[in-house]
């Protein structure tokens, strides 16, 4: 096996054929005429040949020291190169933000942050993907997304020691039911109903198999009654559209709420059904300062939006 190479030694003999100079090699490497001269002599001592010849007007390099300079000059190139696409990389991770949301939070969370990200970084390289929360998780640890805005229905999941979770908002369930319902004539505005009540409506409802579906599913139940779901859908704008045509009743998240025509919502006071929406990120974002520009913007949105929301009292 042949010994290995020593860059460093290359790299020298690179510079000693470009200056003609131990002493000019020693300045553009920062060292003494006597350490460049002993690096030549381990050199030559290592390869068993004599790599330099000295004179009274400098250095030459024999053929095997020219051969050797021109790997050297390789390596420098090299170094060059990867210095530039370092800096190209940097430059281009400073200004990256891969975003991905769920849907609702993806009309109604994302859109505000993005406008005044713009005001403040007009030359951000921006995108954003409709990722399902359950999928949200994995992206961010691929690394497929700098930030995944996702919504948990119960006790948040682990996560990776590497991914920090970020609170934006505490979204509560409502009931959004036609506007001609006898329960809306039979009770004050905004007055919150329990959910016991609804046993005999027609519902429509988020599909079998989502963790939302689950915790209407059990929330009924604890109620005391078996929904009867007649339409079934992925989409809570859908769910809408269905209960302002006469076709049942929904629980919708109250930020994905759109005040579709002919309907209003109801406020849930027994139980409180409620989802939490965070932000998972890189727990380190040296290399992606947006993303901590970018979640300080979602927060003041959420913010923004929960102002307007009430708490329903204990009681009806």
């Amino acid at each position: 096996m042949p010994a290995p190479v020593d860059p460093g030694q290359l790299r020298l003999l690179a510079l000693i054929q470009e200056f003609g100079s131990l002493t000019a090699a020693a300045q553009a490497l920062r060292l003494t005429p006597a350490a460049v001269t002993q690096q030549v002599v381990r050199a030559e001592r290592a390869w068993q040949v004599p790599l330099v010849v000295r004179g009274p007007r400098g250095a030459k390099l024999t053929e095997p020291g020219a051969l050797l300079a021109a790997h050297g000059r390789t390596i420098d190139a090299a170094a060059e190169r990867a210095a530039t696409e370092m800096a190209a990389l940097l430059g281009h991770l400073s200004l990256r933000l891969r975003v991905g949301a769920f849907q609702a939070a993806a009309l109604h969370l994302v859109p505000p942050a993005l406008i005044a990200l713009r005001h403040r970084h007009p030359d951000a390289d921006v995108s954003v993907v409709d990722v399902m929360s359950i999928r949200g998780l994995d992206e961010i640890v691929a690394r497929r997304l700098d930030m995944a805005v996702v919504a948990t229905w119960g006790p948040a999941p682990a996560l990776p020691p590497e991914i920090s979770p970020h609170r934006l908002l505490h979204d509560p369930m409502v009931v959004v039911l036609p506007d001609d319902h006898p329960l809306v004539a039979a009770t004050p505005p905004g007055a919150p109903l329990r959910l016991e009540r609804l046993r005999d409506e027609s519902w429509v409802a988020i599909l079998a198999g989502h963790v939302a579906r689950e915790q209407f599913d059990r929330a009924a139940g604890e109620a005391g009654f078996t929904p009867r779901v007649r339409f079934e859908t992925e989409s809570y704008d859908v769910a809408q559209a269905l209960v302002g045509a006469g076709s049942g009743v929904a629980l919708v998240s109250r930020l994905a709420l759109t005040d579709t025509p002919g309907t209003t919502h109801r406020e849930l006071v027994r139980p409180r059904l409620h989802r939490e929406i965070h932000a998972l990120t890189q727990a380190d974002t040296a290399l992606t300062p947006l993303v901590d520009v970018f979640l300080g913007l979602l927060r003041d949105v959420a913010h923004e939006r929960t102002t307007t929301w009430h708490e329903p009292p204990a009681s009806e």
